[in-house]
Formats: C-alpha cells, sequence, structure tokens
C-alpha cells in the first residue's frame, strides 16, 4: 500500500469535510456496502476518454474504493455538474498513463501508486 492507513484515516476526519466544503475537489457519491448509507469523498477526478481516472493513492483496500467496486456505480459531481459512473475498475500504471492528457501530472514514483480506479460515464 502506498500511504499508510493511519493516514487516510486522519483524512476522512480532518481533510476531507474541509475538502468537501471548498467545492474545489470533484466528490464522489457511494453507498457503503454494508450500512447502505451514502457517502462522499471528495477526490481528484480525471476526465480520460470515456469516463474519468482516479489516483488511489491508499489503494484499492480503501473503503470508498470497495464500496464503488462492489455497487458498480457512483455518482461523480465535477465542476458542479453529477456525472453518473459506471463499470468501476481497478488499473495498473501502463492503461492509467496511457489514458491521461500528457499535462497531468503522474504521481511521484517515491508514493509507489501502482493501482488507478477507472469509470466509465454512464
Amino acid at each position: 500500500m502506498p500511504m499508510p492507513r493511519w493516514w487516510g484515516h486522519i483524512n476522512k476526519r480532518v481533510f476531507n469535510p474541509h475538502a468537501l466544503k471548498s467545492g474545489r475537489w470533484a466528490v464522489l457519491t457511494h453507498v457503503g456496502r454494508n450500512s447502505g448509507m451514502p457517502y462522499r469523498t471528495p477526490m481528484e477526478a480525471h476526465p480520460v476518454e470515456g469516463g474519468f481516472l482516479v489516483v488511489l493513492v491508499y489503494g484499492s483496500r480503501s473503503d470508498w474504493v470497495r464500496n464503488v467496486l462492489v455497487a458498480g456505480h457512483a455518482t461523480l459531481t465535477v465542476n458542479g455538474e453529477d456525472v453518473e459512473v459506471t463499470a468501476p475498475r481497478v488499473v495498473g500504471e501502463a492503461e492509467a498513463f496511457a489514458a491521461l492528457a500528457e499535462g497531468v501530472k503522474r504521481p511521484p514514483k517515491s508514493l509507489r501508486i501502482r493501482e488507478f480506479l477507472r469509470m466509465d460515464v454512464a
């Protein structure tokens, strides 16, 4: 896992509430796989052909990633517009970097991020 899980718990309680209020980040609305409760997760979602790509800073075992994979769909709010996304799948570096536009920064190699989430626009 690229980033320690404990850092993700801090982000969930400290960074995420501020990010949600700021309106500067894309927000993924998804449903808990066990609770059925709706959750909102701020993230950096990059547009790619036919959908969006998200860098999985905490890996594919993050709760929100597992929720989206199990549900098979979610709603992504980008620039105030809701977009239904479907067919979520974890992809590797090669596929992710091939899909990203030239100007989009790649994660630093030192973070050892190898997983990305690709979602199609419904």
